[in-house]
This record gives structure tokens, C-alpha cells and sequence, in this order.
């Protein structure tokens, strides 16, 4: 049964689920910047830029969380990468396998978050949240769906004002990319939201829940048509 839902996965079931990804990084990026000491779990980008502000001296910005952050994104790449050795080379390998360690660390988190002192613990959530961020971008990109890597908007922004003048993709590309931009923008209001109602713990729980959703909207739905291609297979 698996290997037949296998191949009938098609591109609206993974658009769907970048989609919702996307959307939970706006809340988890919400959740580390804005409650957990200005660092960020999926952009690292804006972590190197922290970094250097921090090494320069700038106030409410720390340099061992932004390194906790880098380095537990890159361990999640680095494993993600190893388990590409031992995964069914089809999109859907990848997403159940990244779906399923993603909500695992997110649910750890969660627990964690509960049971000690969030400030305290602070590092180790960031770590818990970089690590599942680091292991969701290494397997997106295994996926190769243009403009959408579920973590960062720059180059997709960037395509969508160069593109005013030279179309990519027709009207379908432009959707898919103009939705990627409202999901993590109302990803990280919805964080924001949550994490003024009740904190880190339940900002945590609504990303979980969201994960959640989408993993069960995708194992459970009827797929007709064939994908047509496989997943890229790049050297390790």
C-alpha cells in the first residue's frame, strides 16, 4: 500500500505541504526571535547578521545562542544528508521521513518547554528547533520544487519583482510564490499571537499542531495522478 501511495504523490500534495512548512517556520522563527533571545531557528541568514552585531557589542543580542542555533542547523543538514544514504528515493520518502523527525524534535521541545524555566533553557530549545529546521531545509531541497525552500523569502522576492518584466512559470508559478510569502507572513503572525497568549510552550504546541495537520492531510490523501519524476539524487 505504501509503495503504491508512493507513486501516485503528486505536485499539489507537496505544494501543499511546503506550503504548511512555511508556515511553521513564521511561527517557530517567532518563537526564537521574539521568545527566546533574538535568535532565529530556520533563517540563518539573519543568525550570521545577529553574529556580527553581537560581536560587535550590540545589546539583547547573544553569540553562544546564535552559535547554538548555526551549529544545530548544520548538525540537522549534515543528518539529513546521512539518511539520504538509506531513504526510498522518492519525493514521498523524503517527506514522511522529514515530517515525522520534524514533529518528533518539535514535540520535545514542546514537553521541554513545559517542564523547565524557558529562559533557562533557552539554548536548548533553539538548539531542539534549529535541529529541526536544519534537517526539514536539507530534505525540501532534496524535493527541488522551484522558489519555495519553506525557511527564507529573499530569492523568492527577488524573482517575483524580476519576473514583472520577464514571466517565469505563468500564472501557476506566480501563485505558488506569492503564497509562499502570506504563509510565512501570517506563520509569524500567528506566533507572535501565541506566544502573547500563552508563551513559548503553546507558540511551540500551535506550530506542532499545524505539523501535525499537514502530515496527516498528506498520508491520508487520495492521490490520482503520478508525479512523473524523482527526487534529485545529490552526491554526499
Amino acid at each position: 500500500m505504501l509503495a503504491d501511495r508512493r507513486a501516485r504523490t503528486t505536485d499539489r500534495d507537496i505544494m501543499a505541504v511546503l506550503l504548511g512548512l512555511t508556515f511553521v517556520t513564521g511561527i517557530v522563527d517567532a518563537v526564537t526571535y521574539l521568545g527566546l533571545g533574538h535568535v532565529f531557528a530556520a533563517n540563518m541568514t539573519g543568525n550570521i547578521v545577529l553574529l556580527g552585531f553581537a560581536l560587535a557589542g550590540a545589546d539583547q543580542v547573544s553569540v553562544s545562542t546564535s552559535l547554538v542555533a548555526l551549529g544545530a542547523f548544520l548538525a540537522g543538514a549534515g543528518l539529513a544528508g546521512r539518511l539520504g544514504h538509506y531513504l526510498d528515493p522518492t519525493h514521498d520518502g523524503w517527506i514522511v521521513t522529514s515530517l515525522g523527525l520534524e514533529i518528533s524534535l518539535l514535540l520535545v521541545a514542546m514537553v521541554g518547554s513545559a517542564l523547565v524555566q524557558p529562559l533557562a533553557a533557552a539554548e536548548a530549545l533553539v538548539a531542539l528547533l534549529a535541529l529541526a529546521m536544519g534537517i526539514r531545509n536539507a530534505m525540501v531541497r532534496r524535493l527541488g520544487v522551484p522558489d519555495i525552500t519553506t525557511t527564507v523569502m529573499t530569492m523568492l522576492l527577488t524573482v517575483l519583482a524580476a519576473d514583472t518584466q520577464a514571466p517565469g512559470g505563468g500564472r501557476g508559478a506566480l501563485a505558488r510564490r506569492l503564497s509562499a510569502v502570506a504563509a510565512m507572513l501570517f506563520g509569524a503572525a500567528t506566533g507572535a499571537v501565541l506566544l502573547g497568549v500563552g508563551g513559548v510552550q503553546v507558540a511551540i504546541g500551535g506550530a506542532l499542531g499545524v505539523l501535525v495537520f499537514v502530515a496527516l492531510g498528506y498520508l491520508t490523501a487520495p492521490r490520482a495522478e503520478p508525479l512523473g519524476r524523482k527526487a534529485e539524487a545529490h552526491p554526499h
